[in-house]
């Protein structure tokens, strides 16, 4: 999706938020203002609109300083290409983390000359294809030709990306000026214009603005009048350098509109992580630092933990201000690769809920699982339970399919899922063979040891699992005693969803699809068991109407509870003027013969392969490998939250 529609709805709903539709001259206003951006888009005016300011009755100021303070903000967080390959799988690793902030959007630099081509495209498509995160991918002019840009835009619109950071550059390695490349572009301006002649509206397009002027350039006024001509060219929107005055962003805003540039301006904050650090940056940029901020950080320059806590600080205060002021609806962070104080910046500005285990955003789901924003999945709207806790794993099984459910799921005989090699089930889970030693063990040896890490992990004491990618979620928090306490004694859950009975779709835990809804769930479990305690889920379970059993060991051999049936809704939606949805499945024919194969292969190449083929601990994996029952419960008596789980605490304490 391009990134100013998600802005400029932003701004059209906060509108009417503050103006409601009561008032005719504001709801005409945001309307005409709706229509504008709409005429834009099919080129029919050469002006932005001031994110739907533009024609209500406001005093005489800058549109954007008119006290509209946003209560609901978003960010959003540059990634820079590591030069290792355990670089970039870091990376992976901390973008799939910091995806539950819940980003507007994620940018991704261009080294010069095109030298990280394949890593930014690399971190491009992952974001999108398997977190779900819309890709602002920088593009500069330095060292390409016409011939290599238009290639790598090709690239580009082929992996999904709709948005670029269209830059001039810097000096190319060993240069100490900025030169054209014989046959490439001479400015930003030139390439706006071919990327808007080339593809028309696919790509929305971000430019840089340099609120204290660029480094390179005479000062800000001059820095204007080429912004001023980038923004005329095609460009929607302008992402700034950081600063660390904010009445110079609030200058830097005013001038623009003075000169008649009324697009999306977001300012640019980067976090201070140490004192040497910050005055390498901020004297090469020539950015201004006010006296206090300097004397805070010169009181704490020798203490790093120090430096971090105030630049957080520092960090939050300019955000607050610039927020309640009006000057912007969001943020941009250059998280310079690091996680920790951007999230503590959000935690502060209330913008996230910080957790021990966990941390997501306040925005609303829009569906129960992180769709992705893939052009080929945009319809997605249903997929089965079992990879809900390895979803880059179905993407990556799925991503040759030609169309994707979006109403039912239909019949399972009919997808092909791709196969997974053993790079993807590293890739896709728990890192090297230290990290996996760290987790699951350094030597199993008595079944206690393997039932204890299961347990660990509900309760949040190790982040992953080889068949969770991610740390329990918030709507497992309701069962997580009840599950750490079945895990405890030999029912390994591997994944399982509590029963819901009509919330609002707005809840926080378990809603999604928007507001003026009602959500459901049915209570579903799947766990490793041994042979003796599938003996008694399949005993008990064919006493009980209500439970649906699918149990199947590594050998294929399947045994059914009650009769099998057909695809079962876990999670369903009823929403006015919709028809009711249902996003989450189970499937027994998938559960049978796809998904079982990999969540048994995964004890063989996650974790048994860790150890010496002579050892005790490959010897006890192997005999959990191949004799314990991958099992599954579906409980239909949604109207009861605790009926699953009593049932299974008994058993396992018999």
């Amino acid at each position: 999706m391009k990134i100013i529609d998600k802005i400029l709805k932003i701004r059209t709903d906060r509108l009417e938020a503050t103006n409601p539709p009561s008032r005719s001259t504001s709801s005409n206003s945001v309307s005409s203002a709706v229509s504008s951006v709409h005429d834009h888009e099919q080129g029919t005016t050469t002006d932005h609109v001031v994110d739907g300011l533009s024609n209500l009755p406001t005093p005489p100021t800058p549109p954007l300083t008119t006290p509209c303070a946003s209560s609901s903000p978003y960010f959003s967080f540059e990634f820079f290409p590591p030069k290792t390959e355990a670089g970039l799988d870091n990376l992976y690793e901390r973008i799939d983390r910091m995806k539950d902030l819940e980003p507007l959007f994620i940018d991704v630099t261009w080294g010069a000359g095109g030298r990280t081509e394949r890593e930014t495209l690399s971190i491009a498509s992952y974001a999108q294809q398997y977190c779900g995160l819309d890709v602002l991918m920088h593009l500069t002019c330095t060292g390409l030709s016409r011939g290599a840009i238009k290639a790598a835009l090709e690239t580009a619109k082929d992996a999904g990306v709709h948005n670029i950071l269209a830059l001039r550059g810097d000096a190319g390695k060993g240069q100490s000026m900025w030169t054209p490349h014989p046959d490439g572009f001479k400015n930003a301006t030139e390439l706006v214009l071919f990327i808007k002649q080339t593809y028309g509206n696919h790509f929305g397009i971000a430019v840089a603005g340099h609120p204290e002027g660029h480094i390179d350039g005479p000062g800000v006024e001059s820095d204007l009048n080429y912004l001023k001509e980038k923004i005329d060219a095609g460009a929607d929107f302008i992402v700034t350098q950081f600063f660390y005055d904010t009445d110079v962003f609030i200058g830097y805003v005013e001038k623009c509109r003075g000169i008649g540039i009324t697009c999306p301006i977001i300012p640019g904050v980067m976090a201070i992580q140490s004192y040497p650090s910050f005055l390498r940056m901020t004297q090469f940029c020539k950015t201004k630092v006010s006296s206090n901020i300097t004397e805070m950080l010169e009181a704490v320059k020798d203490d790093d933990e120090a430096v971090k806590t105030k630049g957080v600080e520092i960090a939050v205060d300019m955000c607050q201000k610039l927020l309640r002021e009006g000057y912007c609806d969001g943020v941009h962070f250059y998280t310079l690769n690091l996680e920790r104080s951007v999230r503590r910046i959000l935690e502060k500005l209330e913008s996230v809920d910080p957790d021990d285990h966990h941390y997501s955003s306040k925005t609303q789901r829009q569906l129960p699982w992180r769709p992705s924003t893939l052009e080929t999945r945009k319809k997605e709207e249903v997929r089965p339970i079992n990879w809900a806790n390895r979803p880059k794993s179905y993407m990556k099984r799925t991503e040759d399919w030609d169309e994707f459910p979006n109403g039912r799921w239909g019949d399972a005989r009919s997808p092909a899922f791709g196969e997974l090699s053993d790079s993807h089930f590293y890739r896709f889970t728990l890192g090297n063979v230290e990290d996996r030693k760290a987790m699951l063990g350094e030597n199993p040896t008595m079944l206690q040891d393997v039932y204890d890490v299961f347990g660990d992990y509900i309760l949040g004491k190790i982040p992953l699992l080889p068949w969770c990618e991610q740390s329990l979620q918030p709507e497992s928090f309701t069962i997580q005693e009840e599950l750490a306490a079945l895990n405890r004694k030999g029912f390994l859950t591997i994944n399982s969803q509590p029963a819901v009975n009509g919330v609002p779709s707005d809840d926080q835990v378990f809603g999604w699809g928007g507001k003026g809804g009602y959500c459901y769930q049915k209570a579903y479990v799947e766990c490793f068991v041994s042979p003796e305690n599938f003996a008694k889920l399949l005993e008990s379970a064919e006493k009980r109407d209500s439970l649906n059993l699918y149990g199947l060991n590594s050998k294929g051999e399947v045994k059914i509870g009650q009769e099998g049936g057909g695809v079962t809704a876990l999670t369903w939606g009823v929403f006015p003027n919709r028809e009711v949805l249902q996003p989450t499945v189970f499937d027994p024919e998938i559960f049978a013969h796809t998904w079982s194969e990999e969540a048994f292969s995964l004890w063989q190449t996650m974790w048994l392969s860790l150890y010496d083929e002579e050892s005790e601990a490959y010897e006890l994996l192997e005999e959990i490998h191949d004799t314990f029952y991958l099992v599954a419960i579906v409980d239909n008596e949604f109207q009861k939250d605790d009926n699953l789980w009593k049932l299974l605490l008994e058993l396992s304490h018999d």
